[in-house]
């Protein structure tokens, strides 16, 4: 079938998420600069899980716009990384409540591994669906970044015990490494695009 209907359902699924994530923002309930930093905690993880929620989504697009047709083991893949997206909210939620408390942000680094795990896995479903030609394929090349992100966040999580603030820095060091989509992505779907209009 079609891609637009998995893109249609992902893009409200992550609206849900990032709705339901900006609804845990609580103004203070004094109105004093001290107030306001007592927040902070439950700022600083809505912003990490947004820009989370916001790469996971960016990337989406760019896969999905080398994939016009999926089949259920796609959509599959696709449903299970929607389930450990709409974990972030109640990890983010739990470190907001407790700050880096060890197992808190344990669990949200797990969470972040099974997405990552999970978007690995949706990766190479699709590859599989498309064949020894795989556009996809020939977008990500070796794809360094989807291996070392995984053992990043494994790190991340044994350190929240003994070094929680280096393991919270570990998790915003691996936004940060992909901020920005893989440009080799980026300039297939332009090129398949250009295509497409010169067609």
């Amino acid at each position: 079938m079609e891609s637009d209907r998995l893109k249609a359902l992902t893009d409200g699924v992550v609206a849900v998420i990032i709705t339901i994530m900006v609804l845990e923002l609580h103004p203070p309930e004094a109105t004093t600069p001290a107030a306001l930093v007592r927040v902070a905690p439950v700022f600083l993880s809505y912003v990490l899980s947004f820009l989370y929620v916001a790469i996971y989504w960016n990337n989406h697009h760019h896969f999905f716009a080398l994939t016009p047709r999926v089949d259920g083991a796609v959509m599959w893949a696709n449903f299970h990384l929607l389930f450990w997206l709409s974990l972030i909210l109640f990890t983010t939620a739990w470190v907001g409540e407790h700050g880096l408390r060890p197992w808190p942000l344990a669990a949200y680094g797990i969470v972040l591994l099974c997405c990552a795990l999970a978007w690995y896995l949706l990766q190479a479903v699709i590859v599989r669906a498309q064949g020894a030609a795989s556009p996809l394929r020939q977008a990500i090349g070796r794809d360094w970044k989807g291996k070392l992100s995984p053992l990043l966040y494994a790190i991340g999580i044994v350190l929240s015990f003994p070094e929680p603030t280096v393991a919270a820095l570990i998790y915003a060091a691996v936004a940060l490494l992909w901020l920005v989509p893989d440009g080799r992505v980026r300039r297939l779907v332009h090129a398949r695009h250009s295509a497409a209009g010169e067609a």
